[in-house]
C-alpha cells in the first residue's frame, strides 16, 4: 500500500511523531479512537464468533499484555487467533517482521496500520496495540484496551474453556472498578507520565503518584493474596503487567527509581505469585520488553544501549503467598499448556 506524501506520519502509541520524540514532547495518552465492542448480541455489528477475529499484540506492551493474560486464562486461544508484532517499530509503527515474508500469515499485511486504514482511509492517529481485526474484511474492530479484557471476560463466555475463572465477578465489580481506576491513573499510566515527562515538575508529580500507589498496594496485599476478593480478577491482571516490567524498564529507563520492585517484599512476592501462575508468566517476554523500550525510545536512550540486566532468576523463586489462602481460579481450573506456536523463546524467560 502506498501513502501520499501529504498524509501525516504515523504516530506512536503515546501520540508523538516518531521514536526520537519520546521524552521531548509533553506526554498525554491518546484515547482509543476505535471503541466498537465485540459482544454476544453483536449490537455494534461485531458478534462474538469463533475464528472470525485476530488479536494483534506486542509482547512488549503492558496494555496488550492484559489481553494476552486474559485470553490464556479464559482459554480463548482457539477462538481468537494471535498475531505478535515485532517489538521494534518503524515509522509506520507496529510491523509483522517476526513472520515469514514480513507479513502476518492470516491478515496478509505487513503493518498493523493497514488494518487501521481498511477501517478508516488515511487514518492519521496512533496505531496502537492491543488491536482486534476482523479477518474476513481485514478491518480494525477495536483498539479500546480499557474495555477489551472486560468484554473477553463477560461477552465471550460461550467460548470460554471449561473451568475458566470469572475474572470480573458481578458482586465485586464496583470494588474492582475502583481499584483498577486508581491503579491505572497512578501506576499503569503514571510510569509513562514519569518516563516521558519534559519538565521536572511533571516528572516529580508522576513519580510521587507511582510510589504512592505502590505503597497503598503493598499495604493492601500484606494480608490478602489478591487485590479484590479471594481469586484472580481483572484488577490483578492490570497491576501485574506494570509490575512485571518495573525493574526491567521503569526503574531505570523511566526514572521511577525510589526503589525496585524486588526491594518491596510484599509486592515482589505478589508479582512472583502471579508470574508463576499459569496464564501470567507464560505470556511475558522480557527480551521483547527490553528491546522495545530501550531501542525504540531513542529520545530517552539515544545511545541505543540495551542493558544486560536485571537478573531475572528471582521470578522463579518461592513466594510464600499460598499461606494467605485464596484460590487462584476460584471454582475453576488452571489453563492448559501454552500452544506450541505461542511459547516464549528462551531469550525472553528467566
Amino acid at each position: 500500500m502506498t501513502r501520499s506524501a501529504a498524509t501525516p506520519a504515523r504516530r506512536d502509541e503515546t501520540g508523538s511523531d516518531g521514536n526520537s520524540e519520546y521524552g521531548r514532547k509533553g506526554f498525554q495518552r491518546s484515547r482509543s479512537h476505535f471503541a466498537d465492542r465485540i459482544t454476544a448480541d453483536g449490537r455494534d455489528g461485531w458478534p462474538v464468533e469463533a475464528g472470525r477475529y485476530r488479536l494483534v499484540v506486542s509482547r512488549a506492551c503492558p496494555w496488550a499484555s492484559r489481553a494476552l493474560v486474559s485470553r490464556r486464562l479464559l482459554g480463548l486461544e482457539d477462538a481468537l487467533s494471535l498475531a505478535v508484532a515485532d517489538p521494534i517499530q518503524d515509522d509506520r509503527s507496529w510491523r509483522f517482521t517476526l513472520d515469514p515474508g514480513d507479513r502476518d500469515p492470516v491478515l496478509g499485511i505487513h503493518h498493523l496500520s493497514e488494518a487501521y486504514d481498511a477501517r478508516q482511509s488515511g487514518y492519521p492517529g496512533g496505531v496502537s496495540v492491543p488491536a482486534v481485526v476482523d479477518v474476513p474484511s481485514g478491518q480494525l474492530v477495536t483498539n479500546d484496551y480499557q474495555r477489551l479484557t472486560l468484554d473477553l471476560a463477560t461477552e465471550w463466555t460461550a467460548l470460554h474453556r471449561p473451568g475458566a475463572p470469572d475474572l470480573y465477578p458481578e458482586p465485586l465489580r464496583d470494588e474492582i472498578d475502583e481499584v483498577i481506576d486508581a491503579v491505572y491513573r497512578q501506576l499503569n499510566n503514571g510510569v509513562y507520565r514519569a518516563g516521558f515527562a519534559t519538565t521536572q515538575q511533571d516528572y516529580e508529580d508522576a513519580y510521587r503518584d507511582v510510589f504512592h500507589r505502590m505503597d497503598l498496594m503493598s499495604a493492601r496485599l500484606a494480608d490478602r493474596r489478591y487485590l479484590v476478593g479471594e481469586t484472580i480478577t481483572e484488577a490483578d491482571i492490570r497491576a501485574f503487567t506494570t509490575l512485571v516490567r518495573f525493574d526491567a524498564v521503569y526503574h531505570g529507563h523511566f526514572k521511577c527509581n525510589r526503589n525496585k520492585l524486588t526491594e518491596d517484599p510484599v509486592l515482589w512476592a505478589y508479582a512472583r505469585d502471579l508470574y508463576q501462575t499459569p496464564g501470567f508468566g507464560d505470556t511475558v517476554d522480557f527480551d521483547h520488553i527490553k528491546r522495545h523500550y530501550y531501542l525504540v525510545h531513542t529520545g530517552i536512550n539515544p545511545t541505543g544501549i540495551l542493558p544486560a540486566g536485571p537478573d531475572l532468576s528471582g521470578w522463579l523463586t518461592p513466594h510464600g503467598r499460598e499461606d494467605l489462602g485464596g484460590r487462584p481460579f476460584g471454582d475453576g481450573t488452571a489453563p492448559g499448556p501454552v500452544p506450541a506456536a505461542e511459547r516464549i523463546a528462551a531469550a525472553g524467560q528467566p
